[in-house]
């Protein structure tokens, strides 16, 4: 017995497994061997392919097609029309179905309304891709990413705003909303545990 909420427009293939407390929005569809994590929103015109991972807590807001290969871990935001490929190369007159590359988004990382994540990269946990900007290499943890293609212009915090930190060298800050500890060396962000 399906223990989510499923809007009478949705399309669910038989196989799907969605978790508790998730959401299918006006007109989504997911294919039948999608796995979908507990909490998860799939907003109005939302496509999930059959071989995809969604984490919980992941937010999939209007009119994003998660295809096949894609690999979104807990807490992903997905952006109003953002955009995932799964083919490098496409061309309509040649079959590249076995040529599918993996693309991973990592834990609590924010893909912006409008971006185009180009197959086959990584995108570190909590890093940021701004509106509009196009990801074709992997993303740091805690990236902040604009333009086209997408070039580091920052640090952004697990709560989601931009630390005072510059892109490259060294440096330590403390996020004034939750007073968690950043550490900067060797151009890589972490948190301090606490």
């Amino acid at each position: 017995m399906a223990t989510y909420y499923k809007h009478e427009t949705a399309i669910i293939d038989d196989g799907a497994v969605i978790g508790d407390d998730s959401r299918v929005w006006h007109f989504a569809h997911v294919c039948g061997q999608a796995q979908i994590g507990t909490g998860v929103s799939l907003g109005q015109n939302v496509f999930v392919g059959n071989k995809v991972t969604i984490g919980n807590k992941c937010k999939i807001q209007n009119n994003v097609s998660v295809y096949d290969n894609v690999h979104l871990e807990d807490e992903v935001f997905c952006g109003p029309s953002m955009v995932f490929t799964n083919v490098y190369n496409p061309r309509s007159g040649v079959e590249r179905k076995d040529q599918y590359l993996d693309t991973i988004v990592k834990k609590g990382a924010t893909l912006g309304a409008n971006c185009t994540i180009v197959c086959g990269v990584t995108i570190g946990e909590y890093a940021f891709v701004g509106a509009g900007a196009v990801v074709n290499k992997d993303v740091k943890a805690y990236a902040l990413m604009v333009g086209v293609p997408a070039k580091q212009i920052g640090w952004m915090s697990q709560y989601g705003e931009q630390l005072d930190l510059p892109v490259e060298g060294e440096g330590e800050i403390t996020c004034q909303h939750t007073s968690a500890t950043y550490q900067l060396t060797n151009n890589q962000l972490i948190k301090i545990p606490e």
